[in-house]
């Protein structure tokens, strides 16, 4: 089979089932591709061959005996370095973690072994995954595959690069600002963030705990829809360890008809105005919902225009007292430049208790407002951020522009991010499709047929 590199997931497990190809070869495809790709982009910072051939060998071996894992049997994946990986390194992109290998895989890793998909390696990050650049410490910084002098985002930045590059079809990443769907966005593959509290997080690092757990979510990262929403399914769940995992259904996104789905639309969140080509993306897919029969109204949410505030006192509260703690808990020393400079960012917003208290008032308040905009749609559809791939080193003078997708980490809701278009530059243009709690089941559906209508992921010319 030619181009393995360009197929789903979906398609590859069929294939692999199917006997028209071996996990062996599959996995074999992949590891070339890296070979290829992986000197430009530094996505893939600890790669797995041996142990993954040998895994694939015994999926093969199985599958003969009619013996099948899961529905990703033989189906190679990559994770981001920030969730734990049974055997192999996992350092969460700081220096104190270098050589660090736990005993047990993330929940969510483990789920997707436990389907029969094979960990072809790690993938580069921020350190602590703080960051809207790929960079630290111990690997050093990661290239965007359609612009190498750009950055591919972050934090998820090195899995969002090696799959858009078809050397890994599924990955998963997490999300606390956006660090899914920015990637996503300036690499042009899809990126879900489900509801808070439907995936565990689990073997995570840094561990999840306190006000800002509420912003975290794990997901699925992917070149295709189909991907994402089969990953999901896999995925969420109770695993009697993150005490915030709720037992919520899944829906399924192919029984949501979107003849009856009530969705508004906005270009500018009032924080800062997308570039021209980015405001084209987002009434295009408007656009062809309504041609698909949805009811479609340009409307902005409320209160949409404090998001980047409350999350920044949220982030900054304690004036990086818990960074400090996890980087001396990790052992590591000195943080890299660009949490350095985070943390001065932050540092303004430092709140006594008493204004902590008036911060989640405030946070209280503008999810009531967000959730009464819901009460008259089913969804929203926005920009991922105000402009394309940003050059390295830029992204600290960009913050707003990633308030687009930092809105929905305020209010805990399912986001997924689609390429919708192209800039003139030759760079991705996502489109954000967000929806009610609980409800992935809409925004994946809305995805599909975006990626249907717009064509979705296109393959780097340059790589």
């Amino acid at each position: 089979m030619e181009a393995l590199g360009t197929f789903s997931a979906a398609a590859l497990a069929q294939a692999i089932r199917g006997k028209k190809v071996s996990s062996e070869e599959v996995v074999k495809a992949h590891l070339r591709r890296i070979e290829a790709v992986n000197p430009k982009l530094n996505a893939v910072v600890l790669l797995t061959a041996d142990s993954a051939l040998a895994e694939a060998r015994k999926a093969d071996s199985a599958l003969a005996r009619g013996d099948l894992k899961g529905p990703l049997h033989g189906v190679p994946m990559t994770i981001k370095d920030s969730l734990d990986t049974a055997g192999v390194v996992s350092t969460g992109g700081t220096k104190g973690r270098a050589s660090f290998v736990p005993r047990q895989d993330a929940s969510a890793v483990a789920r997707l072994r436990a389907a029969g998909a094979i960990l072809l390696g790690k993938t580069n990050l921020p350190e602590l995954s703080l960051g809207f650049e790929s960079v630290n410490q111990i690997y050093g910084r990661t290239n965007n595959p359609y612009n190498l002098s750009c950055t591919p985002g972050g934090s998820s930045g090195g899995e969002a690069a090696i799959i858009a590059a078809g050397a890994s079809p599924i990955g998963l990443g997490a999300d606390a600002g956006g660090s899914i769907r920015l990637p996503a966005h300036f690499c042009g593959i899809v990126g879900l963030k489900p509801t808070t509290d439907r995936v565990p997080r689990t073997g995570h690092f840094p561990p999840f705990g306190g006000v800002q757990t509420a912003l975290w979510q794990i997901g699925p990262m992917a070149r295709y829809v189909e991907d994402l929403i089969m990953v999901l399914s896999l995925i969420a769940g109770v695993d009697w360890q993150d005490p915030g995992v709720i037992p919520m259904p899944l829906g399924d996104p192919g029984r949501v008809d979107l003849q009856k789905l009530r969705i508004s639309f906005h270009t500018d969140n009032g924080i800062i105005s997308p570039t021209a080509e980015t405001t084209d993306v987002v009434r295009r897919s408007a656009r062809i919902l309504s041609e698909a029969g949805s009811i479609v109204e340009e409307a902005r949410p409320e209160g949409i225009e404090e998001s980047n505030e409350i999350i920044s006192g949220i982030y900054g509260a304690d004036g990086g007292a818990g960074v400090r703690k996890t980087l001396q808990a990790a052992g590591t020393r000195e943080a890299n430049p660009f949490l350095q400079q985070r943390l001065k960012i932050l540092s303004p917003f430092t709140k006594s208790i008493s204004e902590f208290g008036d911060l989640m008032d405030r946070w209280d308040s503008y999810r009531r407002r967000m959730v009464s905009f819901m009460e008259r749609y089913d969804a929203i559809i926005c920009p991922a951020c105000a402009f394309p791939a940003l050059p390295h080193e830029t992204t600290h003078e960009k913050i707003a522009a990633f308030s687009y997708t930092r809105a929905y980490n305020l209010t805990g809701w399912p986001a997924v991010v689609i390429r919708g278009g192209t800039s003139s530059e030759g760079l991705p243009i996502g489109v954000q499709v967000v929806a009610c709690p609980w409800r992935e089941d809409v925004a994946l559906r809305l995805a599909g047929y975006i990626e249907s209508a717009l064509g979705g992921w296109q393959p780097p010319p340059q790589i």
